[in-house]
């Protein structure tokens, strides 16, 4: 058997202050680290073998929080720009409700949860999936495959585009998936690959 943990980053400062973040390299906020170490602390009885993350530090703190928590920080650890949140583009720094005011709350919904339209300069959700998935099934899942406890500390986009692999979500169904902040999703599967269970860890 073998377990694959995806956990969403901690709340940054930028979701704090309700802005579209991106690939702009904000930190957590004190709350953010607190969502870490009750990660961490419902993953104690996990044992992992290596754990992946994005080259953003908010992914990378909560990682690094939950390791420390659970006793496990010199297991081997791969960062990756594939795992980046969804890049926003022009929108990146702005205030989401100030966007809408903008722009108007019709098209900044389009630009937020439709699969395919991207914001100006930046990715669509079909877009963040096709850099996520060929490194997650390249790297992550070969390593599942290999029966070792995998720890995912990413961010909300490329995470759902993740989820929506493994549960088989549709590009219609995938809009209304949000991941909470810092709450591990687990997913356990036998040897041959079968998904055993799907579990949220919930606070």
């Amino acid at each position: 058997m073998a377990l694959l943990v995806l956990v969403r980053h901690g709340e940054s400062q930028w979701n704090l202050e309700n802005r579209f973040t991106g690939w702009v390299d904000v930190p957590l906020t004190e709350k953010g680290r607190a969502e870490a170490r009750r990660a961490g602390e419902l993953l104690r009885e996990v044992r992992f073998d290596c754990a992946f993350t994005s080259v953003l530090q908010r992914a990378i703190e909560t990682l690094d929080i939950v390791l420390e928590v659970i006793g496990q920080q010199g297991i081997p650890i791969e960062r990756d720009q594939a795992l980046n949140e969804r890049h926003y583009g022009d929108l990146q720094g702005l205030n989401k409700a100030e966007t809408a005011k903008k722009f108007g709350e019709e098209q900044v919904h389009l630009w937020r949860r439709s699969y395919n339209i991207a914001p100006p300069g930046g990715e669509s959700l079909e877009d963040t999936a096709a850099r996520t998935l060929p490194y997650f099934e390249g790297r992550i899942m070969a390593a599942v495959q290999q029966g070792k406890n995998v720890l995912v500390s990413a961010h909300g986009n490329s995470l759902r585009s993740i989820v929506m692999k493994l549960d088989g979500l549709t590009k219609e169904q995938v809009l209304g998936l949000n991941l909470a902040t810092g709450v591990p999703l687990v997913y356990e599967f036998d040897g041959s690959m079968k998904l055993l269970s799907k579990r949220v860890l919930e606070h």
